[in-house]
């Protein structure tokens, strides 16, 4: 494990937490006073009568009684006072040629407008509403939208397939999708309006598909059900105020649906006020967020890093946030820092692959750059090797701005394992539990293991932005999170913990592949390998890949008197894509006699990882064969 890096001076006395050390103690002391006075600094229109209630364990409840809307506090709250007039979002197309800014009061009248338009159509307090939009300004009206008059937002990263998505809006019942007519990747269009034609074509509940202008594609337009987005929001219907509607702390915000290792994806389920504490109080300390700050996540509004830190937190602190639609190597590797010296971004968070992705092409890319704004960097998604680290701290942040890495998860809504910018950093390591939680390393008994040894990850307290529940599905949320060890949540990943109380993530313990920062159930890889007609079985798993992080490996079981070749290979990936994701590709398929299985049929997956990876396959008394 690496020596610790101590924080530069200037850094420190700049920093909202300096005496981290004191926080800390006082928060674990009493966590719910410290959880109470952040959630002081925010807004709401009644005070609540208690700041947890813990009487019907797993299901906590935050601040109960408590009214208030995350709009109230991200939007116009800043319309009362100096921030009014300063930028909120600004956006730059993947090409360059498009740049678009909104102040506060824009971003104001264009989520206005949009929810004008969802009222108009229907669109009442708890009506989920799917969104399928690109990063483009748009994705953030849509999301402020739907909370500011109650409605449950269900965003889809714009990159899954007809099939992937159809399984989404069945499952939430969304009444209405928005989207576009298609986005830009690396100068190429990709056909989202065509994708959402597919995926509604049953659907029993979509009334309504509202399409955003974005790349001219020629579509095709339902004249009984879909609407142009620019046409809405010029008619009369659009304009006018538009109140931001009061809510319970735990009215539902969003659900958002994460890779499930038995298959079916869980649809995270999170509410207003929690939520909106968590978020605030989190990227305020752990990126230390001033007034003056220019806040950059490159994460899609897809995964929850771009609902809690590119939508949500950012506005919630105040700061500017920066979109960017396309991305890090297109047209040029120098895309990114392009864009930083353009804009002066301040705090720049992205992801360990897209930072092992741009070390391969050398320092001078990022030298022709001047990145001086640059005083704080982030990293997320999965866990950052040292080389990584010590690259993006010393070319990218010039040994002067901290790397403030952050371990957490959809369903915890927050950072939980992370840093401040006063604290000592160790490369490699996602830091300390933030402040008001605490986390153990198991064993598989539950038993506290010594620090040094590898176990299971479980964090020992509620925390503001927790997963209520999976919506629709109580006893899959107890059982995945709170049964194994009782009154300890499981993230599913195994760490250690070194003797200064930094922790070391090591990785996923169940059937869930993470490629470049993005969470894929292995059942879901499989299940579209297997929609093939030429495959009969298959089992997919994650190898080690110095850019992405983890690569997905299929092993193919063919149907009778079909023989394997490179053609059919190409083809199967190709398939892949088209029913899940491009991202979901095996980068590699063998062709197999046979599968090890347990006697009950289930698939070793962690044999077929060993022999991969030429470790010991261990105890094998469980297999059929």
């Amino acid at each position: 494990m690496s020596e610790a890096i101590a924080p530069n001076e200037e850094t420190v006395n700049k920093a909202w937490v300096a005496d981290w050390q004191k926080i800390e103690d006082e928060a674990r002391k009493d966590p719910l006073a410290y959880w109470a006075e952040r959630a002081a600094e925010l807004e709401w229109s009644e005070p609540w009568d208690q700041v947890l209630d813990d009487s019907n364990k797993p299901f906590f409840k935050w601040f109960t009684g408590g009214k208030t809307n995350i709009v109230t506090n991200a939007v116009d709250r800043h319309l009362k006072d100096s921030r009014k007039n300063k930028l909120a979002l600004i956006w730059e197309s993947e090409d360059g040629k498009d740049k678009r800014t909104f102040s506060f009061f824009a971003l104001s009248r264009e989520v206005e407008k949009m929810a004008n338009v969802l009222r108009a159509m229907g669109v009442v307090k708890g009506d989920r509403v799917t969104i399928y939009l690109p990063r483009i300004p748009e994705v953030v009206f849509a999301m402020l939208a739907c909370a500011k008059i109650g409605a449950v937002h269900s965003v889809i990263f714009a990159g899954f397939s007809a099939d992937a998505l159809s399984s989404r809006i069945d499952d939430s019942e969304s009444r209405v999708v928005i989207t576009a007519d298609g986005s830009w990747i690396n100068g190429s269009v990709f056909p989202l309006k065509q994708i959402v034609d597919e995926a509604v074509r049953f659907s029993p509940t979509v009334e309504n598909v509202i399409v955003v202008r974005r790349t001219g594609t020629e579509i095709t337009m339902d004249p009984t059900r879909d609407h142009w987005y620019e046409d809405l929001t010029a008619l009369p219907i659009a304009r006018g105020k538009c109140p931001t509607e009061q809510l319970d702390a735990e009215d539902p915000l969003f659900i958002l649906y994460t890779s499930g290792s038995t298959g079916r994806p869980k649809a995270i389920l999170h509410t207003h006020g929690g939520y909106m504490v968590g978020t605030y109080t989190t990227l305020k300390y752990t990126f230390d967020i001033h007034d003056d700050d220019r806040f950059w996540c490159t994460a899609d509004p897809g995964w929850i890093t771009g609902h809690s830190y590119l939508v949500y937190g950012p506005l919630l602190t105040g700061a500017t946030t920066f979109l960017y639609e396309g991305g890090p190597t297109y047209p040029y590797p120098d895309r990114w820092w392009q864009l930083v010296e353009d804009y002066g971004i301040t705090t720049f968070y992205t992801a360990p692959t897209a930072i092992r992705a741009l070390m391969r092409f050398g320092d001078a890319w990022v030298n022709r750059h001047d990145l001086s704004s640059l005083r704080l960097l982030g990293t997320v998604g999965e866990p950052i090797n040292p080389e990584a680290w010590h690259w993006f701290y010393d070319v990218v942040g010039k040994g002067v701005a901290p790397v403030m890495d952050t371990w957490w998860q959809t369903e915890t809504g927050m950072f939980q394992i992370a840093g401040v910018p006063a604290m000592p950093q160790k490369p490699g390591s996602a830091g300390r539990p933030v402040f008001g939680q605490e986390a153990e390393i198991v064993n598989d008994k539950g038993e506290v293991v010594p620090d040094g040894t590898e176990g299971l990850l479980v964090l020992k307290n509620p925390w503001p932005a927790m997963m209520r529940t999976l919506y629709n599905d109580d006893e899959r949320y107890v059982q995945t999170y709170w049964s194994t060890y009782p009154g300890r949540y499981l993230t599913g990943d195994a760490a250690k913990r070194d003797s200064d109380g930094y922790f070391w993530i090591i990785g996923r313990t169940d059937d869930v592949i993470k490629v470049s920062g993005h969470r894929l159930g292995t059942a879901e890889v499989e299940s579209a390998i297997a929609s093939h007609p030429a495959v009969a079985e298959t089992a997919a798993i994650g190898l080690p890949h110095e850019v992405k992080g983890n690569a997905i490996h299929a092993y193919v079981i063919l149907a009778p008197h079909l023989t394997g070749s490179r053609e059919l290979v190409e083809e199967i990936r190709l398939h892949v894509a088209q029913h899940l994701s491009p991202i979901a590709k095996p980068d590699e398929i063998n062709f197999v006699e046979s599968l090890p299985k347990t006697r009950s049929g289930k698939i070793m997956r962690r044999v077929l990882r060993a022999e991969a990876l030429g470790e010991d396959v261990g105890d094998l008394s469980t297999l059929d064969d």
